[in-house]
């Protein structure tokens, strides 16, 4: 998963249908970080594999 302090490599089997992939690598980013989903976005990359998130740590 980790590949690097700033790169994550995810696979994620839910469908890009109805925004589902992208809420399921939200869901394992604030797991693996221990904060709520909420305070994880997707900056960029919404349509794209590639995606640069963003997470408030306090």
């Amino acid at each position: 998963m980790k590949e690097s302090e700033t790169v994550f490599r995810i696979s994620v089997k839910e469908p890009a249908k109805r925004n589902l992939a992208n809420k399921r690598i939200i869901e394992l980013i604030a797991k693996y970080f221990k904060v709520s989903e909420g305070k994880v976005r997707i900056i960029s990359g919404h349509h794209h594999p590639s995606k640069l998130l963003y997470i408030k740590m306090s």
